[in-house]
């Protein structure tokens, strides 16, 4: 085995919540980039010492500093380096910062090489019971401005559709699910995956709607797929 990576862009997929599911590949690219690029250097170094992976240069590259890092990573690659790409949990830019340094390394003839691992709208999809034959992953819902347009789009979809919500917010999506017609539409509400205190709620938008809401408060992060409208 080299010591060294090729140089090149890793786009490498962490835990969400189980250390047992990082893969043996990851583990091996961790040990052996140059440098690693992520959201939160704290929250990486964690990771790194959970995980027992050395001390790396670490970088932080997130959605409001994008423009002026995703340069400088590039740089280093040209110059011979390894950089490793990777979010605070999952799979990185997916709902994550990312898919500017992927294009500008594509645009620069850098080579770009994604290794699988977690994912955490692909595990609700394979727990959810519903129709995985054709399904749309639309991330988070705006917060205000345009987040009614944002539900009616998710209502009117066809096929099964995949989000992702706050603790903060997902009684009130639902309740929005519910008013703007789906109220009886299957739907199965994850939450913590993998976690110790994972969750899987199925049934109609109503009836989880009404379980979330008899609770005091919601703790953790949560994905929905919602059925599809039968036309």
């Amino acid at each position: 085995m080299q010591d060294t990576l090729e140089p090149a862009l890793y786009l490498i997929p962490v835990p969400i919540g189980n250390l047992g599911d990082i893969t043996l590949r990851a583990l091996d690219y961790l040990r052996r980039v140059d440098v690693v690029a992520c959201e939160d250097t704290r929250t990486t170094g964690q990771l790194f010492r959970l995980l027992e992976i050395s001390a790396k240069k670490l970088i932080s590259y997130h959605e409001h500093n994008e423009e002026a890092s995703a340069g400088r990573l590039l740089d280093i690659v040209r110059n011979g380096g390894s950089v490793a790409l990777v979010s605070d949990a999952g799979a990185p830019c997916i709902s994550d910062p990312g898919y500017r340094v992927v294009a500008q390394a594509h645009e620069a003839g850098i080579r770009v090489v994604p290794l699988a691992g977690p994912s955490a709208f692909l595990l609700a999809v394979m727990a959810a019971g519903l129709p995985t034959n054709e399904f749309t992953y639309m991330g988070f819902p705006p917060h205000k401005k345009g987040r009614k347009t944002f539900v009616e789009r998710v209502v009117a979809e066809e096929r099964t559709v995949v989000l992702y919500e706050s603790p903060y917010r997902i009684v009130r999506l639902l309740e929005e699910l519910a008013g703007a017609g789906a109220a009886e539409r299957r739907i199965c509400v994850c939450r913590e995956l993998t976690k110790l205190h994972e969750e899987l709620l199925r049934g109609t938008v109503q009836h989880c709607c009404e379980i979330l809401s008899a609770r005091q408060s919601q703790k953790g992060e949560f994905v929905v797929v919602l059925e599809g409208v039968k036309r």
